[in-house]
């Protein structure tokens, strides 16, 4: 039991770890090949967005937008991949070692 015990704590510290180190990471997205580009951390927070100038037209607002929506859409998806990679192994680890605790989202 006390060997269980240890082997959840050591995960714990190795989930808070990939948590931490998902916070700083940074991945983009991007719509329109590059025109719009959007930087967020893997944990979801938005850091920046680049729009080219070309794209920008009074007239057409609506492009814009869908590109500013897709851009984000791909970045989510690139954040969704290195939680993946990051915490997979993890979440797998914690549930066999705790009889069968899941992680939510992950």
């Amino acid at each position: 039991m006390a060997m269980i015990l240890q082997q959840a704590q050591k995960m714990q510290e190795q989930l808070m770890a990939a948590q931490a180190e998902l916070a700083e990471a940074e991945v983009t997205g991007q719509a329109g090949n590059g025109l719009v580009q959007v930087t967020m951390t893997a944990a979801g927070d938005v850091r920046g967005v680049r729009i080219d100038p070309q794209v920008v037209d009074p007239d057409d607002v609506e492009t814009l937008q869908d590109l500013v929506v897709g851009a984000i859409h791909d970045a989510t998806r690139a954040a969704q991949r290195l939680q993946a990679e990051k915490m997979g192994p993890l979440a797998g680890g914690l549930g066999d070692a705790a009889g069968g605790l899941g992680l939510p989202g992950v």
